[in-house]
Parts: C-alpha cells; sequence; structure tokens
C-alpha cells in the first residue's frame, strides 16, 4: 500500500459533487492498493500514521502525532499512486489491486485507522471525486507499507 499524507488545517471530499467527507484539524490520507497488499498492509500503515510525530509541539517541533493533536483523517481512495511511468508518456496501473481487492483493503485500512482515532471520514471508493484543503506546513509524506514490513527505512534506521 501507498499512502500520502499531508497535514491540514482541513480537507473536504466531494464525490459525484456530493459532500462525502469532511475534518478539520489532521490529515489528508490518499491511499492506493497494490496488487500484493493484504490486511497486514493496513495494520502497518493505520498503526504507523496514528503515531507518526508530525505535529508541532509547544516548542514549534514536529513532535506530536495526529492522535496526540486530537486529530481527524480524511481518506481518499486513489489507484493512480500505482502509476509505472517509466515507459512512454502515458501510465499504466498493472501493479494497482483488482478493484474488488482495492476496496476490500480500503475498507479494512478505514476500519483499522478508526480504531485509532476519533474521527476518520473518506472518500467513495471508485467515485469521481474532487477534494478541498487547506495545508499545514505544508508537511507531506509518502510512506509505503513494504517499508514497514521490513523493519528498515531506506537508509537501514530503525523505522
Amino acid at each position: 500500500m501507498i499512502a500520502v499524507l499531508q497535514r491540514v488545517n482541513s480537507a473536504t471530499v466531494y464525490a459525484d459533487e456530493i459532500l462525502s467527507g469532511k475534518i478539520g484539524k489532521g490529515l489528508y490520507i490518499l491511499l492506493g492498493v497494490e496488487r500484493d497488499d493484504s490486511e497486514k498492509d493496513a495494520e502497518l500503515l493505520a498503526e504507523k500514521i496514528s503515531k507518526l510525530r508530525i505535529f508541532s509541539d509547544e516548542n514549534g517541533k514536529m513532535n506530536l502525532s495526529v492522535k496526540d493533536v486530537g486529530g481527524e483523517a480524511l481518506v481518499v481512495s486513489n489507484f493512480t499512486l500505482n502509476a509505472n511511468y517509466s515507459h512512454g508518456n502515458r501510465p499504466d496501473y498493472f501493479s494497482g489491486a483488482a478493484p474488488e481487492d482495492a476496496e476490500r483493503l480500503y475498507n479494512t485500512f478505514l476500519e483499522m485507522l478508526s480504531d485509532k482515532l476519533t474521527v476518520v471520514a473518506s472518500g467513495v471508493f471508485g467515485a469521481d471525486m474532487r477534494t478541498e484543503m487547506s495545508t499545514d506546513g505544508p508537511v507531506t509524506i509518502v510512506m509505503k507499507s513494504d517499508v514497514l514490513k521490513r523493519g528498515k527505512s531506506a537508509k537501514g534506521a530503525d523505522v
């Protein structure tokens, strides 16, 4: 799984022009499900995201998690995170999970994150969506579950 996290002051998502989800301070999360992903990937991401210290403390240091600040999360499915752009000018998405598997794991991720945070809003899987957000920082992090499975970052430090 691939998650793109953006720290926000607020965010909304409209699915087919109908308000689907709305949050205040917290995280806007784009979630892409890959072909070989499982419930373990959803669990690892939900756990790490809920504890990731990217919110400022009283000294202005990024030392608090979304959970610590009582923040919310808005999760939007996004298959284009699986883009293979290495050839030509039209990306393919063959590494993405089949739609039924992707939807199941997207919903699993939502459930697992909801167990950790007070408010988790979402878009509508497979719908045409439009988002609006007020970024904070901006702070943007790309997180991959396969990195968490290895237990090491790309530089070899403990995660």
